[in-house]
């Protein structure tokens, strides 16, 4: 074997100019694959994260007639036991009310939110372009849009009308801006206490959301299963991102399949490549073939030079590729902005991807290399040094 090696390695380096080209072949296509592969990733990534990354994952509802589950403190400690990938557990009371001021008046969805708990969801803090969080009773956020279409000043009085008919004075301590349109124009964050006394509702709430945690986003429609199995409690329902997004994972799935599709013939053509240029060493190296063998090399040792010289070739090449993949998302990133600087795909390393798929190159490299082996190993070294 060690014999082999060192006849790969001289074939090799007999000709340089053709063994460059050849790993630069491959580190062009390693390249593309790493490039194709954390694009789509970083797209998708930035999809989901844009589309569920600061929202509920899975909620639980009630189907009672007056839609409110109560003893939920008991209910809240059973799911923190029940599984270990819900990494965020928040409390939530919902309910409609009329915005009055200034003679104006629109329909807004109050929130009434644990905000300690519901800022791991939501990112609240970071979403406050003015103000402070609610604290005392009566204290609300509203959107940033509200603040521009109505002309609502911070620490000003406005009033809440709750379905029954009922006026409630509340202080708006605050906007926030979540990067939604809508919700920015009709959400009203509050303390879940001040929910509860608005809405004459202590001691319950509308829903339980979570967050699970981000390796197990895709996993999300299980968790909600497995927590639906073990509470057992026919008044609750279960809903997920998954479920509610069936278009974007539909997309998701579009992008991996054409992805992947890409670098399988990326491969092939590196694969294809290899076998012809190895294929044509072994008619440029007959000569000296012959001569080993009529020395008394083995045909093994014969085909294993060649697979020596697919996996350096493989080997090589696989770190060149890996180098320029890095390079070409990093440059992707730095020179495709937003208007406001940001990259239009933030850049994803995995690891993981980017180790298997010089693994893969390499693979193909021997795979590749086969097929000259198996060549090698038939050539008849009295018929080569005749013709020779």
């Amino acid at each position: 074997m060690k014999l082999s090696y060192q006849i790969a390695t001289r074939f090799l380096k007999s000709n340089v100019g053709q063994t460059i080209i050849i790993i630069l072949g491959i580190g062009v296509g390693v390249s593309v694959q790493i490039f194709i592969g954390s694009l789509i990733q970083g797209l998708q990534k930035g999809l989901v994260e844009t589309t569920i990354g600061n929202s509920s994952q899975i909620t639980i509802t009630s189907t009672t007639d007056d839609k409110l589950i109560t003893d939920y403190d008991s209910l809240l400690s059973d799911i923190e036991n029940a599984d270990s990938r819900i990494q965020f557990i928040s409390p939530a009371l919902d309910n409609a009310a009329f915005l009055d001021y200034d003679g104006e008046s629109q329909s807004l969805l109050v929130r009434g939110l644990d905000l300690q708990k519901a800022d791991s969801i939501y990112d609240i803090t970071d979403a406050i372009v003015e103000g402070i969080m609610p604290q005392a009773s009566n204290e609300i956020l509203l959107g940033n849009t509200l603040k521009e279409k109505y002309g609502i000043s911070l620490n000003e009085e406005i009033n809440l009308i709750t379905p029954d008919k009922r006026t409630i004075l509340c202080e708006v301590v605050g906007f926030f801006d979540l990067k939604v349109a809508q919700l920015n124009n009709n959400w009203c964050i509050t303390t879940l206490e001040t929910a509860q006394t608005v809405f004459n509702s202590e001691n319950a709430i509308s829903s339980i959301e979570m967050q699970v945690m981000e390796a197990d986003v895709f996993s999300a429609d299980l968790i909600a299963s497995d927590l639906e199995a073990n509470l057992s409690d026919d008044t609750l329902e279960f809903t997920n991102w998954k479920g509610q997004n069936e278009q974007l994972l539909s997309g998701l799935q579009g992008q991996s399949i054409s992805s992947l599709m890409i670098q399988v013939f990326v491969m092939i053509s590196v694969v294809l490549g290899i076998a012809s240029v190895l294929a044509i060493t072994v008619m440029q190296k007959s000569k000296q073939i012959g001569i080993l063998k009529a020395m008394g090399i083995k045909n093994s040792k014969a085909s294993l030079i060649f697979l020596f010289e697919g996996l350096i070739l493989g080997f090589f090449g696989a770190i060149t590729g890996i180098a320029f993949g890095i390079g070409l998302a990093a440059s992707f990133t730095t020179f495709a902005l937003n208007a406001d600087g940001t990259p239009v795909i933030d850049l994803y390393i995995d690891p993981n991807f980017i180790l298997l798929s010089g693994a893969v190159a390499m693979a193909a490299c021997v795979l590749a290399s086969l097929i000259p082996a198996r060549k090698s190993s038939k050539l008849n070294p009295i018929d080569i040094i005749r013709n020779n």
